[in-house]
């Protein structure tokens, strides 16, 4: 397919105000785009998407994209030389370095996948559950701390998948295209992650328990509630356990992004006390 970075009426804008583009392909290859050279190698690297074209300004350093123009090559992506300007039109910001990359939305974990990859897990799988996420920018960031603070995948409620991808992708600085990220609906997959052995973990601010008397070590679910509604009853209702993070006295409640970064760390501090 052609892709028009001059801006043709193939692009569209989705309920979240933010443009995506609208493919000549069959219905349920959607199309977007990725901007900026940490998601563009990451996506390239990670094989879960299918680009259609990558767009490098001219006015970029060679040796800024030599990489990405020699991976899209092996993989057959088509490389376009263009005007700065055409790739701002699309671009959702200026921290695109000059690069975008037209392509597929990516593809998510299918739940049987991930039940099979935890049972045959060599060490304890953790796994974060982002139950009422709103914003793509809190996601992503919350899927870079996941991949750096050890958890094996992210899961999210598909009531709350309407997220521009472009804006996942950039704030998780690559994180989006590596990850495991599972989409589901209802509780039913929670249940049988308890069935295979982890344990689901609620962060809970008037949790008795904190983090500290926790064991993170087990193989575990981290439930982090979302900005607005917190944990819903449904997700409580499959929760093992309950624990809190403890923080000052009349201090304000840790962010989702926050919340999620400290608990990680603390369930990769017990696993490496563990390990030793």
């Amino acid at each position: 397919m052609a892709f028009d970075p001059a801006g043709s009426p193939r692009h569209q804008t989705n309920r979240r105000g933010s443009r995506c583009f609208r493919s000549e392909r069959p219905k349920g290859a959607s199309v977007t785009h990725i901007e900026g050279r940490p998601s563009i190698l990451a996506a390239l690297q990670a094989g879960k998407r299918k680009f259609l074209e990558i767009l490098v300004s001219r006015a970029a350093k060679p040796e800024k994209v030599e990489e990405i123009v020699r991976l899209a090559r092996r993989r057959g992506v088509g490389v376009r030389h263009v005007a700065t300007e055409a790739i701002e039109r699309l671009a959702h910001g200026r921290t695109h370095g000059g690069v975008l990359a037209v392509c597929e939305a990516r593809a998510f974990t299918p739940p049987e996948a991930l039940l099979d990859s935890v049972r045959r897990a060599p060490e304890p799988p953790l796994l974060l559950l982002l139950d009422g996420v709103d914003d793509p920018k809190h996601l992503g960031q919350a899927l870079r701390s996941a991949e750096a603070l050890g958890a094996h995948a992210v899961l999210v409620r598909r009531r709350a998948w309407d997220f521009d991808e472009t804006e996942v992708s950039r704030a998780s600085s690559g994180a989006f295209e590596r990850m495991d990220l599972v989409v589901f609906d209802g509780v039913h997959l929670l249940d049988r992650l308890r069935e295979a052995g982890l344990q689901i973990v609620a962060c809970l601010g008037n949790a008795v328990k904190t983090m500290y008397e926790t064991d993170l070590a087990a193989p575990t679910v981290i439930v982090i509630g979302g900005e607005k509604r917190g944990i819903s009853g449904a997700v409580r209702a499959v929760c093992s356990r309950r624990m809190s993070i403890p923080t000052r006295p009349g201090a304000a409640t840790l962010s989702l992004t926050h919340a999620a970064a400290v608990a990680l760390a603390e369930a990769m501090r017990q696993r490496k006390v563990r390990s030793w």
